[in-house]
Order: C-alpha cells, then structure tokens, then sequence
C-alpha cells in the first residue's frame, strides 16, 4: 500500500474510534440518565404504596376503634367481634388484613383458612425472613413497614409483599395489612427493557450511519489520491519532457551560436593566419596588416565565448549579486535589440542563491520572449521587498497575448518554465497581459530570504 494511503488508514481509524467511543459515551450517558429516572419512578410508586398501607391500616383500626375502646383485656366477645369486622374489611383478589398474637398464633386470615388457631413464629420466607417474628416486632416497637415473600392468593405464587403492622397492646395483638410489588416490579423491569432496546437500537443505527460513512470518506480520500497520484504522474511526464524540451532547445541555441558565431569567427582568424604565413614567406608589406586582421577576429570569438558564458551562468550574479546581474542583463538586451530597459531596484539583498538565480532567469526568459513576440519599444524591471517579501515586476508595451492560454496551462514553454521556478520556493508567478502590453509579476515568500544568522549565546 502506498504511504499516503497508509496515512490516510491511520487517520480514519482513529476516527472510527472516536465515534464509537463518543457513541458509548453518550450511551452510558443516557442509560444512567433513564435508570435514574426509572429509580425514582419505583422510588415513587413504593411510597404511593406505603402511603396506601398506612391509609388501609388507619381504616381498620377507625373500623374497631369502638370496640376496642371499650373492651377489657380479656373481653373475649369483644374480640371475637373485632375479628368479625377484620375479616370484613378485605379489598380485591390479594387486599385483606391479617391478626397474630404476640406469640405468633394466628388470629384472622381471610385468604388462607389453615393458618388460624396455629403458631408461625418461626416462619421463614425464601430469603430467610422470620416473617412473623418482624412483623410482630414491627407492631411492638409502635408500628412500621416491612418487606418479605409471600404467596399470592390470586395466583399461588410468591410475590414481594410491603406489610404495614400496628399493635393492639391491650390485647397483644399484631394487626397488619400488604401490598405485593410484583406490578411495580414488573413495570420497573419493563421499563428497563424498553432502555436496552433503545439503547441497542440507537448503538446499531449510529454503527450504520458511521462506519459506512467512514468507509465512505476513506474511500472518497483514496480515490482522490489515486486522482492526484495519476494527475502527478502525468504533470511529471509533462515535467520530464519539458526539461528535454528545454535542453534541446538550448542545445540547438548553443549549437547555432557555436556555429554561425565562433566558428565562423574561427575560420576567419584560420584565413587571416594562413594569409599573414603566406606574406610573411614573401616578405610582403601587408603581413602585418593581416595579423592584425586575425587578432580582431580572435577577439570577436572570445567576445562571443564571453557572451555564451555569460548568458549560460553569469559571474557577475556570484561576484556582486542579483541588482548588478539584472543591470548587466538589461544593458545586453538594449544593445543586441535596440529596445531601451528602464529598471529600478530599491530594495536589500536578503535572498538565498538558488532564488537569486530563479528571478534572474525569469527576467532572461522574460526578455528573450519579448525580444521574440512583443515587438516592444520600452521595458521597465522593478525590483523590492514588501515585508521581507521579494517582488519582480517586469512590463513591456508591446502587443501583448491571451491570458487564456496562461490560465488553462497552455502557455509557452518559457512561461511554464518560470511558473515551476516560483513554484519551487513557494512563490507566484503572476501575468497580465493585454493590447498595452504585459505585466509580469515575481513574488517569492519570507522562505526564499537567507536564514537570520544565529547568535551564540554569552556563557
């Protein structure tokens, strides 16, 4: 795989943990949130329950309170009428009220006929309450609640049952009623399902809206490297024949200049010295005259070679900088063409050699196309900084061309090369052009200036 498509994996798992972890987050969120909500909601309905007990009790001891009132410790008719009334007093299926003595015999129950006239003090429930011992002890210290398992009438069963037992201390007694809570129960854990389903629910939907969306992105992402990478490929085949473009091209100026220039200068000094050999074996006048002859012609060739090496990398641009180096430039191009070059510098040397010699080959390039194409009279270079930020701006008023063409990358070679010249430091290359003629703009980045030089530190 390539590194970039490595990059991009390594960016999106991260990703998929990142929505999986805020997802379960936000999940443990929400159920704590709900389950609190549902605890309280039993919290609630057990003292809706309680507060029934105590109302149900208050009712039964209002319903013999006149008996009772009136009756002895051992006013036996009295209490076979209080358990008259007591047996009266049931409600619904499983609603009923229920008398044991302080010794644990049981005196009235209405639901079960079996249990009166025996003792149940050492009854044990399944999860080992002594149920009456509890309840008795309940109704001794002056009444209270107290939960426990205990068969359902209706259905025979064993339910969780809240009683509620209040004493009867003249006659011993221990008179109780209670409510099971197998509906709350039941609607608490009804509920608790509904949150997990939700809960499953929501975490499936989340996984399936953003995986596949994630999946989708890093898709999207390798196919657009896949894009990029062939669009790189293919600008860097049109790099590669542009640089052999190029190099033909200079060649074939080198072999014209080498040519039609010092050659043709060569064979003259080689004619001027056979013809100043032949005279001086004939002892003739004009031998002199014919060496001279050749020492011009073997200047001009050395001027030519000058000129080659010079156009080819100039000393100068070494020796004395970039402001020198475009002056000696635009001097060259006034005398080969004629067209008069007004330039201006006004700025101070801070850029780093490889983006001295870029400006000056784009002003080279710049000259030669307008020598070429702009049938131009006039020529302004201008050269400064704008915050330690260099610009070259180089115009003519010639006839100008399509900016189209720059736009849509089908330019001339010389500008192509020039934009990849800015490109490589980070900088721009600018053109405007129009039948008043074309405006070129150079602008390199803080980047292209000479690293600050580093101060050491006192020790």
């Amino acid at each position: 795989m390539h590194l970039r498509h490595q990059i991009v994996a390594l960016a999106i798992v991260p990703l998929i943990v990142a929505i999986l972890t805020i997802t379960a987050f936000i999940t443990w969120q929400s159920t704590t949130l709900v389950e609190s909500s549902i605890d309280t909601f039993e919290k609630n309905m057990l003292k809706a329950k309680e507060n029934e007990l105590l109302n149900l009790t208050n009712l039964a001891l209002s319903a013999i309170n006149e008996v009772y009132a009136k009756a002895g410790p051992d006013d036996e008719a009295a209490k076979e009428e209080v358990k008259a009334i007591l047996k009266g007093l049931d409600y619904g299926q499983d609603g009923y009220f229920f008398v044991y003595d302080y010794d644990g015999n049981n005196l009235v129950h209405p639901r079960q006929d079996f249990r009166p006239g025996r003792n149940w003090l050492g009854l044990v429930d399944p999860d080992g309450d002594r149920v009456i011992a509890n309840l008795i002890a309940k109704a001794k210290e002056g009444g209270g609640l107290h939960q426990y398992k205990w068969e359902k009438p209706s259905s025979g069963e064993l339910a969780d049952k809240l009683s509620f037992a209040a004493g009867l201390g003249k006659w011993k007694w221990m008179i109780g009623t209670g409510v099971y809570l197998d509906d709350v129960f039941a609607q608490t854990e009804a509920a608790k399902a509904d949150l997990r389903e939700n809960i499953r629910m929501t975490f499936l939907v989340v996984t399936l809206i953003a995986v596949p969306a994630v999946l989708l992105v890093f898709a999207t992402c390798m196919l657009v490297t896949l894009r990029e990478r062939r669009m790189a490929d293919n600008k860097l085949k049109q790099l590669t024949q542009r640089i052999i473009d190029t190099q033909e091209e200079e060649r074939a100026r080198l072999a014209r200049e080498l040519h039609d220039g010092i050659s043709q200068n060569l064979v003259g000094v080689r004619y001027a010295i056979d013809l100043a050999s032949r005279q001086v074996k004939n002892r003739s006048e004009d031998a002199s005259k014919a060496i001279d002859v050749g020492v011009e012609a073997l200047n001009g060739a050395i001027k030519e070679v000058r000129r080659l090496s010079h156009e080819l990398r100039p000393r100068v641009l070494d020796d004395l900088g970039l402001t020198p180096a475009l002056k000696a430039l635009s001097e060259n191009f006034t005398e080969r063409t004629g067209i008069e070059v007004d330039m201006e510098a006004s700025w101070r040397d801070m850029l780093r050699p490889e983006a001295s010699t870029a400006l000056y080959r784009i002003a080279q390039e710049a000259l030669n196309n307008i020598e070429r194409h702009s049938e131009a009279s006039r020529v302004e270079i201008r050269l400064w900084s704008e915050r330690t930020r260099v610009r070259m701006t180089i115009a003519d008023n010639g006839n100008g061309f399509a900016e189209e063409e720059v736009k849509e990358g089908r330019g001339g070679l010389g500008l192509r090369n020039m934009q990849e010249r800015m490109a490589h430091f980070g900088g721009l290359l600018l053109v405007k052009s129009g039948p008043e003629g074309t405006r070129l703009t150079a602008m390199l980045p803080k980047s292209a200036n000479h690293e600050p030089e580093r101060r050491s530190e006192a020790a």
